[in-house]
């Protein structure tokens, strides 16, 4: 029986978190009717995709697909929970049959069962160019007001930084948002995305049995405590939607580290097989085998 080696499980393993291209053109499938639906009711200017699926982090049969709708701010109300409230009545008008929901900054749309089906639409108008150049919008606070945000920004930010590291802190991130999904932890994934980020600026490199244990560690020092905008536009990011969910996050994070410790000790020690077996824990049982 022949083996895997640790290159090729962790390749192995990235190639089925990586949503195939028919994923990728059934999350499409439903864009054309919303974005009409919106143009009619809200004059929108323009729909754009953001997210993970917007940046190259997104996770097979887990991320959801995440759009901007630029609406003339003279289209929204004051408080964003009203424009939210609109736009799902809205868009439920139009997509009877689906449960569509207010899902703070974005209105749902759940057009399956699974997250890869599920479209989040977030309401933003246009604010202003930045000194370099990236369209500042406002989207819901969750706290009845507007923020700024600025996709294009936290896109250039991931990506030039993984142009730096030879195009592997993307997929360090995916390896990050599969222990999310796969372990149910409740980080929301704009933070996990950053702060992985964030943690690698400075590093020349990405090798992945010990930068998972860096990434780990440098979470779970910081407590997961609200992060700034390294492109100083939104203000803090929270890295959860509530103090009991920042609690089970930590819990779930305390032992993701101890297991990737003992991955890396047994690869240390070049015992492959117990490497394999703790990264299967740390994913729920989904790491390749070692045996092929």
């Amino acid at each position: 029986m022949s083996k895997r080696t640790l290159t090729e499980g962790f390749d192995d393993f990235l190639d089925r978190i990586t949503p195939s291209s028919f994923e990728t053109d059934a999350a499409k499938s439903h864009r054309a009717s919303i974005e009409k639906c919106l143009k009619d009711n809200f004059g929108m200017k323009n729909f754009f995709r953001t997210g993970s699926f917007g940046n190259g982090t997104n996770i097979s049969r887990f991320s959801d697909v995440d759009y901007f709708a630029v609406i003339p701010a003279v289209n929204l109300k004051k408080e964003s929970s009203k424009s939210l409230s609109a736009i799902r009545d809205v868009l439920n008008t139009r997509f009877f049959s689906t449960n569509v929901r207010v899902n703070c900054p974005a209105v749902s749309l759940p057009f399956g069962t699974d997250a890869k089906e599920m479209t989040e639409v977030v309401p933003s108008y246009y604010i202003k160019d930045d000194y370099r150049g990236y369209q500042i919008y406002g989207i819901p606070d969750c706290n009845n007001g507007w923020m700024n945000a600025s996709p294009v920004a936290h896109n250039a930010y991931v990506r030039e930084k993984d142009n730096k590291l030879s195009n592997k802190l993307k997929q360090l991130i995916r390896l990050l948002k599969a222990w999310k999904y796969y372990c149910n932890v409740p980080i929301l994934s704009f933070y996990l995305e950053l702060r992985t980020t964030k943690c690698c600026e400075t590093m020349d490199g990405i090798v992945y049995i010990y930068d998972i244990k860096h990434v780990f560690k440098y979470l779970y020092d910081c407590e997961l405590s609200q992060m700034q905008d390294p492109m100083g536009i939104s203000g803090y990011i929270n890295p959860c939607r509530s103090d009991n969910q920042i609690e089970e996050s930590m819990s779930k994070l305390s032992t993701a580290l101890t297991r990737s410790e003992y991955a890396l000790d047994a690869f240390n020690k070049n015992d492959i097989e117990k490497t394999f077996n703790y990264l299967d824990k740390i994913f729920d049982g989904n790491f390749p085998s070692y045996y092929k």
